[in-house]
């Protein structure tokens, strides 16, 4: 006999929530301008009667879409969770996210050899964190080394560790190349992203062709591994436009199942000078997700046969 889950707690003092909110929002928003736009609104819906309701659910759902009214930032949320949250928001539940781990063989679910030479690698739906995500990823870009192209399939890649991302460039690079730039708002300071100039294993290199899958599922660090490539003229991007979110973020609970999500940074290309949040990453070949596969193993196809 299983035991049924609790329900999550009502919502007992809602304007200590939304005072929270607002709290952290001009403490640690990356845009502080729009943090106190924000929190005015915010205290101007409460005011009015707009989040009047106990369910957790619905008043993260309203909130988070007053939160991204201002500019569509996909990471600014009050998000609800079906759990009880720790003390601090922050700290993943690590037996959850190892669970998913290990169901997604790391980050690596899918390894294939394909007609023509052509190795294809899925990553999803985490980019984990490096420490964990190092060993699975090694492998899979080492046995795809020798292939005369590669497709990497990031269409349900959801987000995750930028020091990750960096550890896969570095198998598609030869030279230790400057990724990103993140601004913190925290200290105003600049943390510099470059490739690794050594990796365990084999590199497939910065010369052969390169294909990046991509939907409007792909988000985050997702869109950030397909934008650092795209920049760098290092891969072809086939697919759908992403869904454009740039900006890292920390989370705090606010409520026992709601977590205030904000972004406190803002990812800079080196080479574009700028990001893909709000308008994600433009593929260089627009084709349905469904199809992208397809498309991009024609286009290498293409790419491949003898000039006559």
């Amino acid at each position: 006999m299983t035991t049924p889950k609790a329900s999550p707690a009502l919502v007992a003092d809602v304007p200590a929530v939304i005072e929270e909110t607002t709290r952290l929002l001009a403490a640690h928003y990356v845009f502080p301008e729009v943090a106190h736009r924000l929190a005015a609104l915010l205290r101007g819906r409460l005011k009015e009667g707009a989040y009047d309701t106990a369910d957790p659910a619905e008043l993260g759902a309203r909130v988070t879409a007053d939160l991204q009214s201002e500019n569509g930032d996909q990471h600014l949320r009050l998000k609800f969770h079906p759990e009880r949250l720790q003390e601090d928001a922050d700290q993943v539940d690590l037996a959850a996210l190892r669970s998913e781990f290990g169901a997604s063989l790391g980050g690596v679910p899918r390894v294939e050899l394909l007609q023509g030479g052509v190795a294809l690698l899925e990553l999803a739906p985490l980019f984990f964190r490096l420490a964990w995500a190092a060993e699975p990823l090694s492998a899979a870009l080492t046995l795809v080394a020798p292939a005369g192209t590669l497709v990497l399939d990031l269409r349900n890649m959801v987000g995750g560790d930028p020091d990750t991302v960096a550890f896969v460039c570095s198998y598609l690079l030869d030279e230790r190349t400057h990724l990103n730039t993140q601004y913190w708002r925290a200290g105003d300071r600049y943390e510099q992203s470059w490739s690794l100039p050594h990796v365990p294993g084999a590199r497939f290199g910065g010369a052969k062709p390169v294909y990046v899958l991509t939907s409007g599922r792909t988000f985050s660090a997702g869109e950030e591994l397909a934008y650092d490539l795209q920049q760098l003229g290092r891969a072809v991007v086939v697919g759908e436009t992403t869904r454009g979110g740039a900006h890292p973020r920390d989370g705090w609970a606010v409520h026992p199942h709601l977590e205030a999500s904000i972004p406190v940074g803002r990812a800079i290309n080196p080479v574009s000078g700028t990001n893909w949040e709000g308008v994600g990453v433009r593929p260089d070949v627009p084709c349905p997700a469904d199809t992208a596969l397809d498309r991009a193993l024609h286009l290498a196809t293409r790419e491949s046969a003898p000039r006559g």
